[in-house]
């Protein structure tokens, strides 16, 4: 688990980015400024930060700017941004940064910016095998929804205890009462799928997203309508 904070002035994108990050078995801090960001440094030692470039106060280059001065640029940043222009983006590489990310970016190569800043500081998770990715735009992260076409690499129960949860989840549905009007008996069909790939995937809500084919959003949109139990799979740790 590395501890990465997430700068960015956009709710929606902070608490995306957080929720995805956690769900990689992160620890993760939030900043909507550099004001808060700079306390944020200050109080803590980051393994990585992801760092939005145009930001209401202080824009991210400077900020940055204001670390390798400091001597606090001893972590990798990943710079974010969809108005830099390329001066900019080699700017902020010249100053320290780790690598830039314009918007809108693909969850595949925020994952991989991540991984690589990760094993760049020497505090990369070893990752799971065969791991999948997933692709999801970044301009979908202020709360629209999200095409995702594969999971996001995950870290992942042991084989035993997802074999469990499999087992459990295959012998709680293995009927349905087909006696009853079509919506009913639908809606209790997929409630049933869905729970059964959350069991089978860890509560992985990304590995689950990919499993299913479905939007991210629309996904958490469909289990709360459904009445899934989103706590109920949730990895422990």
């Amino acid at each position: 688990m590395a501890n990465i904070l997430v700068v960015d002035d956009e709710l929606g994108i902070r608490d995306l980015l957080s929720e995805i990050l956690n769900d990689e078995g992160h620890s993760v801090d939030l900043a909507e400024n550099a004001t808060q960001a700079r306390e944020a440094r200050n109080a803590s030692s980051y393994d990585l930060v992801l760092l939005d470039i145009w930001m209401p106060d202080t824009d991210g280059v400077s900020l940055l700017k204001e670390w390798a001065t400091a001597g606090q640029l001893t972590m990798p940043v990943i710079m974010m941004s969809g108005h830099a222009t390329i001066d900019t983006a080699v700017e902020a590489t010249r100053i320290g940064a780790q690598s830039f990310l314009e918007k809108p970016i693909t969850l595949q190569k925020l994952l991989k910016a991540v991984e690589q800043g990760l094993a760049k500081a020497g505090s990369a998770p070893a990752p799971a095998a065969s791991a999948p990715t997933v692709y999801v735009e970044r301009r979908d992260m202020a709360g629209s929804d999200l095409p995702a076409s594969a999971a996001v690499p995950s870290m992942v129960a042991p084989l035993s205890s997802r074999a469990g949860l499999h087992d459990a989840a295959l012998s709680a549905h293995q009927g349905f009462d087909l006696d009853r009007p079509l919506r009913e008996a639908r809606d209790g069909f997929e409630k049933a799928y869905f729970e059964f790939h959350l069991a089978r995937e860890g509560g992985s809500m990304t590995r689950v997203a990919e499993k299913t084919g479905l939007e991210r959003t629309h996904l958490y949109r469909k289990l709360r309508q459904l009445g899934v139990d989103l706590g109920r799979n949730k990895r422990n740790g």
